[in-house]
């Protein structure tokens, strides 16, 4: 029988020794714990450091990072800076890290190095990863940066940049788990283990015929759960998701979001596997379109924090340029109602209104109609019942709005006025559904991306209609003179 006092005895010393194995000294873990990861004082440390010139102090701080966290952590510091942490912590620098900058920073960076040594990086990354690396880099760096590759990696890259940006080809990853529909579920699992440069992430292994055509494909968990002398052809799921080469990346993304993949084959215009997309790439395209649609809905280019001020001035400006013209049009028909507005005060009092509870309406409804022609919600078999929607939505939401404000009016201004603006607000929300609608199916039309500042032409077409409907009725009720 135990004795209870011994045992007693016994944890009381493993809790005396465990406390004796944590060091009150240790380098600060709970700053790196999730939770406390690149608070200001941390970062405020490291900038102490590495002013004070002490790298050892900044190796130490950074070095319990996880890579995607040094890559933050280098964007949080500005160019100068940005270096001197880069040179202090160069063991740390690994293609894991490049390849989590941010595209701006990345590109810099880059641009320091010599050739050889963007090479060596390209070299430890998959492929999708590589050519992230390279394709925003001018063709010349590029050139000199691929011939320090082995001849395979060049000749992946080559392959992937042929292919447009933002496509399956561009994307996709090309170390693919292929195997012939001859093999028993034994051959391959003694494949899988005796082979010893497979590609490092995959859920399925792709089932391919002699022409290298995906037949079908085995998940992982059935492999491991099938016997051994079972034929692949016998347990492999054959209906699969193909992607070819050229589909645009918001399309591959609603494909793994309409049929809950996790993985998908690519194949070329013959049928042949080329490699495939993982949901971890899709991840980032899916974050990557929202925040791109919603920067090109205000017209604010990339909207980086790391964009050279240059790009960002020119990405910028061009909109509101062109918001400027558009304001003109609004400014027109108000210099056109001018009489009507200096007789009677009440006219400039309500006219703001009018023009911004319609701009909120043509915004609500082009967010909507943007994001439905991102999700394939909104397309040219549906568009017309789309739009009928949309105009109820927004002549219910126009009766609603005109009863309080016409009320309200009536009371301060006399009940023609109240009249007058409840018309005026049904008519421009009204007017307002339907341009939130028709001006990003315009843009899709047109091939052009329905996020594209879309808000610029909304917003001319409210506060215009907004004007001229209320001070055309105020002069038409007799209110005011033109």
């Amino acid at each position: 029988m135990v004795d209870p006092a011994a045992l007693d005895d016994e944890v009381l010393t493993a809790e005396a020794e465990e406390e004796e194995v944590r060091p009150d000294d240790r380098i600060d873990d709970e700053r790196h714990d999730e939770e406390n990861r690149l608070k200001p004082e941390y970062v405020r440390e490291v900038e102490e450091a590495l002013e004070a010139g002490d790298t050892g102090a900044v190796y130490d701080l950074v070095e319990p990072l996880h890579p995607a966290d040094i890559a933050d952590l280098l964007e949080l510091f500005d160019r100068d800076d940005r270096a001197m942490l880069a040179a202090s912590i160069t063991d740390l620098m690994s293609a894991e890290v490049i390849a989590e900058l941010n595209d701006h920073v990345r590109e810099l960076m880059m641009e320091a190095l010599e050739p050889q040594d963007v090479a060596a990086i390209t070299e430890q990354l998959e492929t999708d990863d590589a050519v992230q690396l390279l394709e925003d880099l001018d063709e010349d760096d590029q050139k000199a940066i691929i011939a320090e590759l082995e001849p395979e990696t060049q000749a992946a890259v080559n392959s992937a940049l042929s292919y447009p940006e933002e496509t399956a080809g561009r994307l996709m990853n090309r170390a693919v788990m292929a195997v012939p529909e001859h093999l028993t579920v034994g051959d391959l699992i003694d494949y899988l283990r005796e082979e010893g440069d497979l590609t490092h992430d995959f859920f399925e292994v792709f089932v391919v015929d002699a022409a290298f055509h995906p037949v079908g494909t085995c998940a992982l968990n059935w492999i491991l759960t099938t016997p051994r002398n079972i034929k692949l052809t016998d347990v492999m799921k054959r209906d699969q998701t193909l992607i070819p080469v050229d589909t645009d990346q918001e399309e591959v993304a609603l494909m793994f979001q309409k049929y809950a993949l996790i993985s998908a084959a690519v194949v070329d215009e013959s049928g042949r596997l080329v490699g495939q997309m993982t949901v971890d790439d899709i991840v980032h395209i899916i974050s990557e379109e929202a925040g791109e649609d919603a920067l090109l809905l205000s017209g604010a280019g990339d909207g980086d924090i790391n964009e050279p001020i240059r790009e960002a001035y020119s990405s910028r400006v061009r909109w509101l340029v062109a918001n400027l013209g558009t304001a003109v049009v609004a400014s027109a028909i108000i210099a056109f109602f001018g009489a009507a507005i200096e007789q009677l005060v009440a006219l400039a009092v309500l006219m703001p209104i009018v023009a911004s509870i319609g701009g909120n309406a043509g915004t609500q409804t082009m967010a909507v109609a943007v994001r439905a022609i991102a999700t394939n919600q909104l397309t040219r078999a549906n568009t017309w019942k789309i739009v009928w929607r949309e105009l109820r939505v927004a002549i219910l939401n126009g009766f609603t709005v005109a009863v309080l404000i016409g009320i309200a009016a009536g009371i301060l201004f006399g009940w023609q006025m109240g009249v007058v603006i409840a018309l005026a607000m049904v008519i421009n929300i009204a007017v307002s559904g339907l341009a939130g609608v028709l001006v990003p199916v315009a843009f899709e039309r047109m091939g052009q991306d329905p996020a594209v500042a879309s808000s610029v032409f909304v917003t001319m077409i409210t506060d215009s209609m907004g004007f001229f409907a209320f001070l055309g009725l105020a002069v038409a009720a007799g209110l005011a003179p033109l």
